[in-house]
């Protein structure tokens, strides 16, 4: 058969002009300096946040100019990553003319056990108080709920924050996240992780001795249902392949941390 055709007003297959991009075109400038920012960096779809973050810490924004940009260079509709950039509160999203934010911004979690804890009052000393050239904003929950009141300087998270640990960190420009001691991956395979996963993967162990092991335990999801996962994990076997995981992280509940806490100390044993 010969391609269908179904003409357009200006005579060409809408077919056709349905599979070119639409909308604003990345300007070569910007999308020169996306390509320096990204190096050699995969340009697949799942590292879309990674490269916003880049952006973001680079030029201390993200502009419309870089968002279209990094959509053409990533093969993206921009539409997609304006939906993900916008969707978090530490990205700032700025239109090409508007003023760049201040170089420094303090964000003050409003989640309600920040609120228990006198983020409000926090948040009105600290707008009266932080000095010229520093943004004060709110931040909705930042998982760390234990620390309440949290404030954030740039990005480094400020545990029961007041006025003078806040104006401290400014003074010293303690802007970026203290990394905690956490074992990394040689310390947890010296202890005998991973240990199991590689005798499934040379065939030591077979699937249904793994399987049988998790029914067994009688271990559960805690969600409402109370899931058995050893049935859940046999149920997702009996599917079809390709099988996808994916791992829900997002504690954005007020009281959830526990999750993030292990996840930066302990993270392969999670």
């Amino acid at each position: 058969m010969g391609k269908v055709v179904e003409p357009g007003m200006d005579g060409k297959s809408t077919r056709e002009a349905r599979g070119k991009p639409k909308g604003r075109p990345a300007d070569s400038n910007s999308l020169k300096e996306i390509r320096q920012l990204l190096g050699d960096a995969s340009r697949q779809r799942d590292l879309l946040i990674e490269h916003l973050h880049k952006i973001q810490d680079h030029y201390g924004c993200i502009s419309s100019s870089h968002m279209v940009a990094l959509a053409k260079e990533m093969k993206l509709a921009t539409a997609e990553v304006y939906e993900v950039a916008t969707f978090y509160h530490h990205f700032d999203i700025v239109k090409d003319n508007d003023a760049k934010p201040a170089e420094i911004t303090v964000r003050v979690c409003d989640s309600l056990s920040c609120e228990l804890a006198g983020a409000k009052k926090l948040l009105e000393q600290l707008k009266k108080e932080a000095g010229p050239g520093i943004r004060v904003i709110t931040a909705p929950c930042v998982g760390r709920c234990h620390e309440a009141p949290l404030a954030i300087v740039g990005q480094n998270p400020i545990a029961q924050a007041d006025t003078a640990k806040v104006k401290s960190a400014l003074t010293d420009k303690g802007i970026t996240c203290p990394v905690a001691p956490y074992t990394d991956l040689d310390q947890y395979k010296s202890l005998g992780g991973y240990k199991i996963l590689a005798e499934c993967m040379n065939g030591k162990r077979d699937v249904e001795s793994i399987i049988v092991a998790l029914e067994h335990s009688g271990l559960r999801g805690l969600g409402g249902a109370g899931f058995p996962a050893g049935r859940k994990w046999r149920i997702v076997k009996a599917e079809a392949a390709p099988r996808l995981m994916a791992v829900n992280i997002d504690e954005g509940e007020p009281g959830t941390f526990k999750d993030r806490y292990y996840l930066e100390r302990d993270p392969h044993r999670f």
